[in-house]
C-alpha cells in the first residue's frame, strides 16, 4: 500500500517506497535494488537514497496527520549518517515532535536489521500551508 502522496512524487516511484501501516503508525519500505549503491567496493547504498527515504516518510506522517490539498514543503533538512547502509531493504518512521498552525518539526530514523540501530536519521521543518 502506497499514500496517494508517495504516489505522486516520482522519485518515491523510482525508490520504489512502499509503506506498511499498523494503526496510526506508518512504516515506509525502501526493496534493496542494485540502482541504490553508491559505494560498490563496500556495498554502501547511496546517501542520497537514504536522505530521500528519510525525508519522503516525514512528508507522508505530515501529509497524514494534516491531511489537505497542499503538499506537506521542506524548510529545512538535516540528515545524519550513523550506519553504513548495507545492500538490504531499509525501513523508515517519522514522528511529528512539534506542530504550530504553519510549520511542522519532524523527527525520523532509517534502519536495516534492528530499529535500535538507525543507519540515518533526519531532522526537519515542513510548512504545512503557504498562507495563500
Amino acid at each position: 500500500m502506497t499514500p496517494p502522496l508517495l504516489d505522486r512524487l516520482p522519485y518515491a516511484r523510482f525508490l520504489d517506497l512502499r509503506t506498511q501501516m499498523n494503526g496510526d503508525e506508518l512504516t515506509v519500505v525502501m526493496p534493496f535494488a542494485d540502482r541504490l549503491i553508491g559505494n560498490p567496493m563496500l556495498p554502501a547504498l547511496h546517501g542520497g537514497s537514504t536522505a530521500a527515504l528519510l525525508e519522503m516518510t516525514a512528508m507522508a506522517q505530515v501529509a497524514l496527520a494534516f491531511p489537505g490539498a497542499r503538499l506537506p514543503r521542506p524548510i529545512n533538512v538535516t540528515v545524519a549518517y550513523l550506519r553504513t547502509g548495507r545492500p538490504r531493504d531499509v525501513f523508515a518512521r517519522a514522528s511529528i515532535s512539534r506542530a504550530g498552525r504553519r510549520v511542522a518539526h519532524v523527527l525520523a530514523e532509517a534502519w536495516q536489521d534492528s530499529r535500535d540501530q538507525p543507519i540515518a536519521s533526519l531532522t526537519a521543518h515542513f510548512l504545512l500551508e503557504d498562507g495563500a
